[in-house]
């Protein structure tokens, strides 16, 4: 009889002796490490039409700072967020259709697209109790991937890659997503933290914002500003080009041909990683240790000599990092992060935390310097999306487990429309190089190993 707590501990010694490369290689073959150039540059891979990200400018070969501008389909974002608050209406729809079909709607146009996607919210027929309840999971994304898979199941028609199809499928994947992360929420806090299981269905008169507020809470109340602060993060989050992580995966995925649920699944799985969609519980987990450590929100030099030691790795998780400032491509601004920041200032004083809202203010404004004096450098780190994003799910009351599955629910339609334009825009399987580093060898018998 083997013991396999030992074999693992063999098998462990043998993998660590064959997983690595040295890091010198991808230097001397050219290697463009996360399909980066030298100056952090993302490498042209693919061309888009439905989002454009600008967070620098190039001249004369060299990468210099500008201000952060995000579009959907041309349009920014916000000009677009300004129109719908000007109007006092919700956005999120109207985000949906254009990035979808690449034109904003009439007024007309969007009652009757509003129309099928709420007709199309509620799940198949006991799809939650055999999909959800009777599979429950600790992590919330875990339950969203499979619930997307499961669907395959419940689909006449799953494998039609037809544009007709897809776009069906999308539209009904979108309408569905903040089902199934209510209801995946609700199980895993009945089954696993031993709450009452309170499930509740969608509502067809409610926006995409009231009804996820309207299923994730008992007594189904929110305020309108509550609402409209969560509409305004999903429009944010519903599209960032091409090539972010989870956006490039359902290009690859779909490139293969495959089915429309196989790809949202594995943009899914992307975002789950920390280094993507789950950046914003890496925030609060930093702030919640800072605040730990200081006797006042608003106490400057105190904060102050705090980050001093998450800089220089003697405090937090040690990896001298400030979470949630910085970003792979906005060097300025993030334009999201300046909108959700206005966001977060409203709602603070709705809820009482305005001396909360200060202390991420404080942490803006003294790191980057902090990060200029102790690092000696002079780069820019302005405030992304996620130094934000999780103080705002925080004062809507929406539990941690559920962040990261809102920044799918928002982002869904983007991953749609990059599949589409995959299936349509292109014909070849997306096929990168990657160079053997292994020594070759010959095949020895056996009786002679």
């Amino acid at each position: 009889m083997y013991d396999n707590d030992l074999l693992l501990k063999k098998y462990l010694d043998v993998a660590n002796e064959n997983y690595s490369i040295d890091s010198d290689a991808y230097t001397r073959y050219s290697v463009k490490r996360g399909l980066r150039n030298a100056d952090g540059s993302g490498v042209l891979v693919g061309l888009t039409r439905i989002g454009e990200v600008h967070g620098y400018i190039m001249d004369e070969g060299e990468k210099k700072p500008d201000v952060g501008n995000l579009r959907y389909r041309g349009i920014s974002v916000a000009d677009l967020v300004n129109g719908c608050m000007e109007d006092n209406r919700f956005g999120f729809e109207e985000t949906i259709y254009l990035i979808l079909f690449g034109k904003l709607p009439t007024r007309d146009e969007l009652c009757e697209f509003t129309e099928y996607l709420n007709s199309s919210r509620p799940l198949p027929k006991n799809f939650t109790e055999d999909m959800i309840l009777k599979a429950p999971s600790t992590n919330i994304m875990n339950k969203l991937a499979r619930s997307v898979l499961a669907e395959y199941s419940y689909d006449d028609n799953p494998d039609d890659t037809s544009l007709a199809n897809m776009l069906r499928q999308s539209i009904e994947l979108i309408a569905r997503f903040p089902v199934f992360i209510a209801h995946a929420y609700m199980a895993k806090a009945h089954y696993f933290d031993g709450k009452s299981l309170v499930i509740h269905s969608p509502q067809k008169n409610l926006s995409t914002a009231e009804n996820f507020l309207y299923m994730m809470r008992a007594d189904h109340k929110y305020t309108e500003t509550e609402a409209k602060v969560l509409d305004l993060t999903l429009i944010l989050h519903a599209e960032h080009g091409g090539g972010n992580n989870s956006a490039f995966t359902t290009h690859v995925v779909s490139s293969s041909g495959t089915d429309t649920y196989s790809a949202i699944s594995a943009a899914i799985g992307s975002l789950k990683g920390p280094r993507h969609g789950g950046a914003n519980a890496k925030v609060m987990g930093m702030m919640d240790d800072i605040k730990a450590h200081i006797s006042s929100y608003t106490n400057e030099a105190e904060i102050t000599d705090y980050l001093a030691k998450i800089i220089t790795r003697q405090a937090y998780d040690g990896t001298g990092l400030v979470y949630g400032l910085g970003h792979a491509i906005y060097t300025v601004s993030d334009p999201r992060a300046v909108i959700l920041e206005k966001a977060a200032e409203t709602l603070a004083k709705e809820k009482g935390r305005e001396d909360e809202m200060e202390l991420y203010r404080i942490i803006k404004r003294t790191a980057p310097k902090l990060f200029a004096e102790i690092k000696g450098h002079d780069k820019i780190l302005s405030p992304n999306v996620d130094f934000f994003s999780g103080f705002v799910y925080s004062m809507l009351d929406i539990p941690r487990d559920v962040y990261t599955p809102m920044f799918a629910m928002a982002r869904v339609p983007g991953w749609c429309a990059h599949r589409i334009e995959e299936m349509t825009a292109s014909s070849r399987i997306i096929r990168p190089a990657y160079k053997s580093m292994t020594t070759r060898s010959q095949y020895v018998k056996m009786e002679e190993r």
